[in-house]
């Protein structure tokens, strides 16, 4: 089954950090993928900008050498029709240098879309978008997208989006968070708007309670200097979580454009119940991992890895979260993420309530609540567990079963990594999987108050053995209120 792909219109993509991680690991991949899906036209650019002096040919080179490090399968034809695209300039943001070089390569194209890209450190982000305004580089077709971290809090978040907005409108600023554009996350959407079965039920009358867990086996590595500065509550609950947790719990939006989405997404992430200092300490548990053994074998420690002796940062994360408004009030969000976890997953679990009453007799068996799960990688795909009739004769014997529908197996097509989505809805001017500045600023509001807290408190982050799944008050926080986090 081929994979259906919409057009775009002619485009220059300026990636600022374009010898960079995110453009080595993800962006030139993403892009190359819609370059053999035949998404990208004719008269397309990509404009590569970093402090590197390279000429044009020694850009293609790093760059084929690098999609042939992350491609499993590359077409020659393609690669050679992708590469011829590229330009490079070399620009040093800091200094100020190379901005008349980048004027030249744009010049003559103001009638395409013109996106800038800031796979750059977020420090960067408000200088360079001052000087795009600054050398007049931007066009009636000018869009920016800026990566995740926007801030360390809500004041630095407030004047980096203060900044970029001086200098574009919002409707021209793309806040990407690469969870929103995975093919799971997209089919909650329709599972929940485009069938009827599910919505009646999604509410506290149904509803037992939610979890959301994205767990890594990695550690922080060469990132640890960057990482001690952040923590997991500052790179992963404050946008990815939260925004998950957003889709899952917002209402029914008037429509599936950007600002009714967007809209009931903030209603959410207002109505989150504010937590205080003793309510911290309750439903929020940090940790930091030890030294242990992975799939890979033993691994060090974080504080091994930071190359200190102490550090209060935190690699790990689990909270309990409470909506209050009518739909959700009573069931609580249990959140969890961390690195060096027993597994790679990333998945929405929807616990639904037990039946009122069993009609079947005791040596029925026991009968398990439902549960939707939503696993957003690795294995996407929506799995539901009800209850049936074992097969036989000799009586009504009940068990759980998944009704389990595999995106792969399904649609037998290569799903396509979340940045080719968004950057393809970039491209096209669609905002519906960015997030807004109101978004950014309310959910910041939420973690401002125990980012002060745990600044203050001189309790260290529990320690947990690398391979396992945390501290062990994550599990109490869980279940002291009678459920388990789901493991499979």
């Amino acid at each position: 089954m081929p994979l259906r792909s919409t057009p775009v219109l002619p485009f220059d993509l300026v990636v600022f950090g374009g010898t960079g991680d995110l453009a080595h690991r993800k962006l030139l991949p993403a892009l190359y993928h819609r370059e053999e899906a035949g998404q990208i036209p004719a008269d397309a650019r990509i404009i590569s900008v970093s402090r590197r002096s390279l000429s044009d040919e020694q850009y293609i080179d790093w760059a084929r050498e690098s999609l042939l490090g992350h491609l499993k399968s590359i077409k020659e034809e393609v690669m050679e029709r992708f590469l011829k695209r590229f330009h490079y300039v070399s620009l040093n943001a800091v200094e100020g240098t190379g901005w008349d070089a980048l004027g030249e390569a744009l010049s003559g194209r103001e009638d395409v879309i013109r996106a800038f890209y800031l796979s750059v450190s977020p420090d960067l982000f408000g200088p360079i978008c001052s000087a795009i305004g600054k050398h007049g580089l931007i066009t009636e077709k000018t869009r920016v997208t800026i990566e995740k971290p926007i801030g360390k809090d809500g004041k630095s978040a407030s004047e980096v989006n203060e900044t970029i907005g001086s200098v574009f409108k919002e409707e021209q600023i793309f806040r990407i968070d690469h969870y929103l554009g995975k093919e799971t996350v997209q089919n909650l959407m329709a599972l929940r708007f485009a069938n009827v079965l599910f919505e009646p039920l999604w509410n506290s009358n149904n509803i037992d309670h939610v979890q959301i867990t994205v767990a890594e086996t990695l550690g922080v590595e060469s990132r640890a200097g960057y990482y001690d500065t952040a923590g997991a509550l500052r790179d992963m609950v404050q946008n990815h979580l939260l925004q998950l947790l957003c889709l899952v719990a917002m209402e029914p939006p008037e429509s599936s454009g950007a600002n009714s989405v967007r809209d009931e997404k903030l209603k959410v992430l207002n109505s989150l119940k504010a937590l205080d200092a003793q309510s911290i300490s309750r439903n929020m548990i940090r940790g930091q991992y030890r030294a242990g053994a992975s799939a890979g074998g033993a691994v060090s420690s974080y504080l091994d890895e930071l190359g200190e002796d102490r550090s209060q940062t935190e690699t790990f994360v689990a909270a309990k979260v409470e909506i209050a408004n009518w739909r959700w009030a009573g069931v609580p969000f249990y959140l969890r993420t961390g690195k060096r976890l027993a597994s790679r997953i990333s998945e929405i679990v929807i616990q639904f309530r037990e039946i009122p009453h069993s009609i079947f007799n005791a040596d029925a068996g026991v009968i398990k609540a439902n549960q939707l799960i939503i696993r957003l990688q690795p294995d996407e795909g929506v799995k539901m567990h009800v209850m049936i009739k074992d097969p036989g004769s000799g009586g009504m014997r009940l068990r759980q079963v998944p009704l389990d529908m595999s995106f792969a197996e399904t649609f037998e097509v290569r799903s396509p990594d979340a940045y080719e989505r968004l950057l393809m809805d970039m491209i096209r001017g669609d905002q519906t999987l960015f997030m807004r500045r109101d978004e950014v600023e309310a959910a910041w509001k939420w973690i401002d108050p125990i980012l002060k807290n745990w600044a203050k408190d001189p309790e260290p982050p529990k320690s947990y053995t690398s391979g396992t799944w945390g501290p062990s008050a994550s599990i109490a926080l869980i279940e002291r209120d009678g459920r388990t986090w789901h493991e499979e």
